[in-house]
């Protein structure tokens, strides 16, 4: 594994896409390359900002329409919290 081929599968491998071959060649890489694990520590860290700062409660209404399009309810029953 180089540094390209780990950056081309930086957010497969922090979505849990990869399979564990691919996923141990590029932990191996991040191991012995600096650089890179730098990179995927900060995409990381983004990630827990983005996560932490842009949570928002759902309106049930929103809710209620959403499982209705989908068909998970039908339009006279109660939204699941």
């Amino acid at each position: 594994m180089d540094c390209e081929h780990a950056h081309l599968r930086v957010y497969e491998y922090l979505d849990g896409e990869l399979t564990v071959w691919k996923r141990r060649a590029i932990t191996r890489h991040l191991d012995d390359c600096p650089p890179c694990a730098q990179g995927f520590t900060f995409e990381i860290d983004l990630r827990r900002v983005i996560v932490s700062k842009c949570a928002e409660d759902v309106p049930a209404e929103l809710k209620a329409r959403i499982a209705i399009a989908l068909g998970i309810i039908e339009a006279d029953e109660p939204v699941p919290e």
